[in-house]
């Protein structure tokens, strides 16, 4: 797996890969490179058979400040204001979180620090997330006259709209332990005990077959912008499907032969 200086990539043996922004000093933002890598890491990952999860972290104090606000400002001195280019990096961030909800394998969020305005939508778009006592979150967007709407999407997808509204409105850090409360992250540990959670969680996932992760988090996402109705005919269409694979016959003949299961992932 290709590293850059910004985004450091280790695949380990059990297929768990670790992606790691790597610019601290800058408090990890989402530049344009860092869409880049990102992007491609994501897309790279879902198309290898030998990543089976996936941990997303950082290096430094700051998980990611979210949009780089040097570039953006200077995206202003184009004759049209800047209009064309603000498209476009909202384009590439809309589409690097889109890229981590449509990959096959899990992603797992490993928060140790702040994460703010796309920073916090970057772990919100993530299939799980871990953080720290002292991690925060914050969509601070409206104490600059700049309405965190895209951080929102993802946001209002993982936690109840008065919640989602509370964040978007008053612009406050939200501590981890509120953050856990509200359904934004799925554990909150002490800083010693963080790498060895998140890697329990992939671990895990990594253990079960990959074919049929891919299908029930395809599934997830898909059902849950249906109406009930809707949704359980897809989801039983998705069983039946499912039902017909070789690894859910192995799976199911090894619970009743009382064995370990062997997963082809097909």
């Amino acid at each position: 797996m290709p590293t850059t200086d910004i985004l450091l990539q280790d695949l380990d043996e059990r297929g768990v890969l670790r992606l790691t922004m790597n610019n601290p000093a800058r408090r990890n933002p989402l530049s344009e490179a860092m869409l880049e890598a990102l992007h491609g890491a994501f897309l790279d990952a879902g198309a290898n058979p030998a990543v089976r999860s996936i941990i997303l972290a950082a290096v430094g104090p700051v998980f990611s400040a979210g949009h780089d606000l040097k570039e953006m400002t200077a995206g202003r001195d184009a004759p049209d204001q800047g209009r064309a280019y603000f498209a476009k990096v909202m384009g590439m961030c809309s589409t690097l979180m889109q890229s981590i909800v449509n990959c096959p394998k899990p992603v797992i969020a490993e928060v140790n620090g702040v994460a703010t305005a796309a920073g916090c939508q970057l772990v919100a778009s993530c299939d799980l997330a871990v953080a720290t006592e002292a991690s925060g979150f914050m969509t601070p967007g409206v104490n600059i006259g700049l309405f965190c709407s895209t951080p929102m999407v993802a946001i209002s997808r993982n936690v109840s709209n008065k919640h989602a509204m509370e964040m978007l409105l008053t612009g406050e850090m939200t501590s981890a332990a509120r953050a856990e409360e509200m359904g934004l992250v799925n554990r909150v540990v002490a800083e010693n005990d963080l790498q060895a959670t998140t890697d329990r969680f992939a671990a895990l996932i990594a253990s079960k077959s990959t074919l049929t992760v891919a299908t029930g988090k395809r599934a997830f996402y898909a059902q849950a912008e249906m109406s009930l109705s809707d949704a359980y005919d897809y989801a039983s269409e998705v069983m039946v499907q499912n039902m017909l694979a070789r690894d859910a016959e192995e799976g199911i003949g090894a619970v009743l032969e009382k064995r370990a299961p062997e997963w082809k992932d097909a």
